[in-house]
């Protein structure tokens, strides 16, 4: 469990940087929020053993041919928290939440076309299962400098973090001999050094970075900061699966996700078209949003809302006991 910790400017001036480059090295954000590097690595080793903050190498499968699938499951009240992290344990989910008093359970799942059904079969044979609902995520939008909630950082001290980004690899790239024993130690620690990788892939280090260099480029592997919003004082979250006019529906897809409050939106199959993640400082700021934002939206004709009670896993491996 996350132990309390509240965090001081050094500490959201840390978070924000390493929302704008997961893997900068501490000398050059200590430089740029003007505090030692030894200060740094200090803040970043105090947050990740609490629990608190950790940077992640997310596997993005989509890139290879997979598809994307939010799922949303009902079960029996003492089911939901078993299955949750029994869904966690798997590689291939992400964003693992028990939602509406703990009654629900929605999760993100990359898999081949082929592969689709495996899971959802497997979910349907439990008695304690009372319905599944999946739907394929077909386009997604999110803020360009992520959820507003970690900005911290002017503009000038973001532009100075900024990597520069390499030219995009426009030829189809295959996961290789040893790029899954790769990903899976970043997806436990993101900013693990070479000579650590080198040791869990049995590579050189300097395969390792080309290696690394090559899946980023193709756009198979992205660093995230995997934190729970509470930490930076966001107590409510939830999720809402909308029905939008489809002559809209890129425009309102577009305007949610430039909304503070929204961290993403994605465009979906199924009984809804557009499933958005919303987080709010409470509750009372949660039904602010939705009576007053979604509200003024004339173009969403329905709404299903679902507050997130736990957090299960997010976008890295779930981290062993």
């Amino acid at each position: 469990m996350m132990e309390t910790i509240t965090l001081d400017d050094v500490d959201r001036g840390l978070v924000h940087a390493l929302h704008v480059d997961a893997r900068a090295p501490f000398s050059k954000i200590a430089a740029v929020i003007g505090v030692s590097e030894h200060t740094v690595a200090r803040r970043y080793r105090r947050l990740r053993s609490a629990g608190a903050v950790r940077v992640v190498g997310a596997f993005v499968g989509t890139r290879l041919g997979q598809v994307a699938w939010t799922i949303r499951l009902r079960c029996t009240p003492d089911a939901a928290a078993p299955i949750a992290r029994s869904l966690a344990q798997r590689p291939d989910t992400f964003w693992v939440h028990l939602l509406s008093g703990g009654t629900e359970i929605s999760c993100v799942t990359q898999s081949r076309p082929a592969e689709d059904s495996l899971l959802l079969q497997k979910l349907a044979r439990s008695n304690r299962v009372i319905s599944v609902t999946a739907h394929c995520m077909l386009q997604g939008f999110a803020r360009p400098s992520g959820w507003a909630g970690t900005s911290f950082l002017t503009a000038d001290q973001v532009a100075a973090l900024q990597p520069e980004a390499p030219p995009e690899l426009d030829e189809p790239v295959e996961l290789a001999e040893g790029d899954e024993a790769l990903l899976d130690a970043l997806s436990l620690d993101g900013r693990a050094g070479h000579a650590d990788l080198a040791a869990a892939t049995g590579w050189s280090e300097s395969k390792v970075s080309r290696r690394m260099e090559r899946l980023q480029r193709s756009g198979v592997l992205s660093y995230e900061v995997d934190m729970g919003p509470e930490v930076l004082g966001f107590h409510a979250e939830a999720r809402l699966w909308m029905s939008v006019r489809p002559s809209a529906l890129v425009t309102v897809a577009e305007a949610l996700a430039a909304h503070r409050e929204v961290s993403f939106a994605a465009v979906t199959t199924g009984p809804t078209n557009l499933v958005v993640a919303v987080i709010c400082r409470d509750m009372p700021d949660l039904y602010r949003y939705l009576t007053e934002r979604i509200g003024a939206l004339d173009e969403i004709t329905h709404v299903e809302t679902a507050p997130v009670v736990r957090t299960i896993k997010r976008n890295g491996a779930v981290l062993p006991l």
